[in-house]
C-alpha cells in the first residue's frame, strides 16, 4: 500500500528539493510543493520535480475574485497536479469556478483554517474565537460548492469528517510523537491523524530537516 504521507519540500532550491524527493520516494505517497519552492521554480521547477516519479500537491491556496482564480488554475492545467489548494473563505462562487478550471484528475481541496493560527488570531481578524466552528462552517461550504475536500489540522479532522463522510481530508502540521512543533499551533501525531479521519499527511520538517531524510520518512511510515 502507498503511504499516505506527502512530504513538504519549502525549499526555493530545485536541486535540494530533487535531491530530498529522490531519497524518500520509497517511503512517502507524494510530494509538496509550496509558494517558496513556485515563486523560484515556477512551472518547468514543478515539470522537473514531476520527474521523479511521484504525485505532485501544488499547494498555492489560491484565494481571489472566481475569474482570476479560475484562470490561474487554468494556466497550470498542462502540469497537471494530483492536488490543489484554494482558500475556502474565497467564497462558493470561486470554489465552484476553481473546480471546474481543474484538470479532470486533479483533486481540488480548500483550506479551512492555517495551522499557525489559533482562537486569539481568529479573534483579530473579526471571526467567532473558535477553531472547531470556523472549520466545520468551511467544510459544509466546501461541500456544498462540490470540490474534492479540504485542509484541517488533526484538531478538527473528525469533526470535518463526520460533516462530510467521503470528503478528501488533508492534514497537515502533523509531527512526530518526539517531532519539534515550529510555527504550528494546531498538531498531532501521524497516528492519531490518519485515526481521526485524514486521507493524507502533509509532513515537512520532521523529514526535510532529518539527519537522515530517508530513515526519518521511513521511521514514520512504520507508525502508520
Amino acid at each position: 500500500m502507498t503511504t499516505r504521507v506527502y512530504v513538504a519540500l519549502d525549499t526555493p532550491d530545485l536541486a535540494r528539493a530533487k535531491t530530498l524527493a529522490t531519497r524518500v520516494r520509497h517511503h512517502v505517497g507524494g510530494i509538496k510543493l509550496g509558494l517558496e519552492f513556485f515563486m523560484a521554480n515556477g512551472r518547468a521547477g514543478v515539470r522537473e520535480m514531476a520527474e521523479v516519479g511521484l504525485p505532485v500537491f501544488l499547494d498555492l491556496k489560491f484565494h481571489d475574485i472566481p475569474n482570476t482564480v479560475a484562470k490561474a488554475i487554468q494556466a497550470l492545467r498542462p502540469l497537471e497536479p494530483a492536488i490543489l489548494t484554494v482558500h475556502a473563505t474565497g467564497g462558493r462562487a470561486m470554489l465552484e469556478d476553481a473546480k471546474a478550471a481543474a484538470p479532470e484528475g486533479t483533486k481540488v481541496v480548500a483550506v479551512t483554517m492555517l495551522t499557525s493560527l489559533d482562537a486569539q488570531d481568529l479573534s483579530s481578524i473579526g471571526l467567532a474565537p473558535d477553531p472547531h466552528e470556523q472549520v466545520v462552517r468551511l467544510t459544509e461550504l466546501a461541500r456544498s460548492a462540490g470540490i474534492d475536500g479540504i485542509v484541517c489540522s488533526g484538531e478538527e479532522v473528525a469533526a470535518a469528517r463526520r460533516t462530510w463522510r467521503d470528503g478528501f481530508f488533508v492534514v497537515p502540521g502533523v509531527r512526530p510523537a518526539n517531532g519539534h512543533v515550529g510555527d504550528q499551533k494546531r498538531v498531532v501525531t501521524p497516528r492519531a491523524a490518519l485515526d481521526a479521519g485524514a486521507s493524507i499527511l502533509v509532513i515537512g520538517r520532521p523529514i526535510t530537516q532529518a539527519d537522515d531524510p530517508d530513515a526519518a520518512a521511513r521511521a514514520i511510515e512504520a507508525t502508520l
